[in-house]
């Protein structure tokens, strides 16, 4: 086997989790190789929010909190709700006893925060968000990947693991339409993301009404997940899913998502955050706020309706609308409200999205900064010609719901009318293999597969993750850990 086809650690998955677990195993004086399937590093990474929570920070540190990992241990529990039960324990402190370290290290690479944020039921704030977005951290990952020698190879798709004596060995690839065996001599980390693309894991995991929702990632279609399945390993929690949410579609261009993840730029915006009018600030701030996040539940509550690419209103806006928007045309919806309504979400209380711990956006902000989304005509005749529906079926939707509007609101009848959209419902599985604290992958009778591990949403089976910034943390630790726990295991 040549050595350019060889290492002693391999990693399936160029994202957060899989750089993180690269560098940690590169640090440690391993020669690593990581394998991506999409032409660029930074797979789900680079659509976050952005917030990392932690206890323990520098940052906290800084105006006085002392906060220890093992309140972060009992603080993560009070999101948990029902889901409490299915939570693991021993993940859950694994990461808490780690992720300061995992934010000390992005410190350490140059990545820039500003906060941390309160977010309850966290006893203190710990919500630490990075400038100037979410790319900043595969930037700064992947550059000092390369840095310590991780060969990063793009465009090869894992298809198989390479197993002997009930081993992992190595991995077979496929690029540029041939067929590559690549062997790790201590371990493989398996960090492909979630399986929120894949619709029929949705559909055995989740259900039929989940599969049909989209993802936010079209590649991320549980590859590494299945390289684990075929091999004796199982997936848990899978039935667990953040959302389906509705969320406007990403604009083709925006300048905060444009923006170079320099840390010279992020260090300009921290100072700016804190020293500059809001006024001044708030129009770079709500390029983000307005780009793919979820128009609130209280915009229908107060009498906005869905319709359909044929004009029809085709369910209850309160129940659960991201359930039936799959099953509409092209999968997607417009929100349709009238003047009064624009005006009463113009400011405070009445925000269309939100960012915690950052700002709210109101419909201003989107008429500014998303006019790729924002249509507006004095009619609704004139309306439906905008957003391409049908006319006559526009305004019998709403004639009809104006019959009967809901309880609160006066219908639709002020111009001018406005649609927002479209909308389309997302969603990211929750599910991941069976992990040890060590990231070992284990297997249906619980025992570890030898030379396997796995990191971010590909390994989080069992850790609950509610509440903003621990997806982040959880992505960025357990790929530290795999790395470290792939680069120690002895050869052969």
């Amino acid at each position: 086997m040549s050595a350019l086809n060889a290492a002693d650690v391999i990693v399936v998955g160029a994202g957060g989790s899989g750089l993180f677990a690269a560098i940690e195993a590169a640090e440690m004086g391993r020669r690593v190789l990581v394998l991506e399937k999409n032409p660029a590093p930074g797979g789900m990474t680079n659509w976050a929010i952005g917030s990392l929570s932690s206890s323990a920070s520098p940052m906290q540190a800084a105006i006085g909190i002392q906060d220890p990992p093992a309140a972060h241990f009992e603080d993560m529990a009070l999101f948990h709700g029902a889901l409490l039960s299915r939570d693991n324990p021993d993940l859950r402190r694994a990461f808490v006893e780690n992720v300061p370290e995992t934010l000390k290290k992005l410190l350490d690479l140059g990545v820039v925060f500003f906060g941390p944020m309160p977010e309850p039921p966290h006893r203190v704030p710990r919500m630490h968000n990075v400038l100037p977005n979410s790319r900043a951290y595969a930037h700064a990952l992947s550059r000092h990947a390369r840095e310590l020698g991780v060969d990063i190879r793009l465009n090869h798709r894992v298809r198989r693991l390479l197993c002997e004596q009930g081993r992992v060995v190595g991995v077979e690839a496929e690029a540029d339409g041939s067929q590559h065996r690549f062997i790790a001599y201590r371990g493989v980390v398996l960090a492909g993301g979630d399986f929120s693309a894949n619709r029929e894991m949705k559909r055995i995991y989740a259900g039929e009404a989940i599969a049909q929702a989209g993802a936010l990632v079209e590649t991320s279609t549980g590859d590494a997940h299945q390289l684990a399945l075929d091999v004796g390993a199982e997936i848990v929690n899978g039935d667990i899913v953040s959302g389906p949410q509705l969320r406007f579609v990403p604009p083709r261009v925006n300048l905060m998502t444009k923006l170079p993840p320099s840390r010279f730029l992020a260090l300009v915006m921290k100072w700016s955050m804190a020293k500059l009018p809001q006024a001044m600030i708030r129009p770079f701030i709500m390029m983000f706020l307005t780009t793919i996040l979820e128009p609130q539940r209280k915009l229908y509550e107060s009498g906005a309706i869905l319709i359909n690419r044929s004009g029809s209103r085709f369910a209850d806006e309160c129940d659960s609308p991201q359930l039936s928007v799959p099953q509409q045309p092209n999968k997607e919806a417009f929100i349709i409200f009238d003047g009064r309504l624009a005006k009463q979400f113009s400011a405070w209380p009445n925000y269309i999205s939100t960012a915690p711990g950052v700002a709210y956006a109101y419909l201003p902000d989107y008429r500014r900064n998303r006019k790729d989304i924002y249509c507006q005509a004095s009619s609704l005749a004139s309306l439906a010609k905008k957003i391409g529906v049908p006319a006559a079926a526009l305004e019998e939707a709403v004639a009809d719901y104006n019959r009967n509007p809901r309880a609160g609101s006066e219908g639709l009848l002020k111009p001018p009318f406005i649609a927002l959209g479209p909308v389309r419902s997302w969603v990211l599985t929750e599910g991941g293999l069976r992990v040890s604290p060590a990231m070992e992958v284990l297997s249906k009778n619980g025992e570890a597969v030898p030379g396997l591990y796995a990191a971010g949403a590909t390994g989080q089976g069992g850790i609950i993750l509610e509440g903003h910034g621990h997806h982040l943390g959880w992505a960025f630790t357990s790929g530290r850990l795999a790395g470290r726990a792939a680069a120690l295991r002895e050869v052969g």
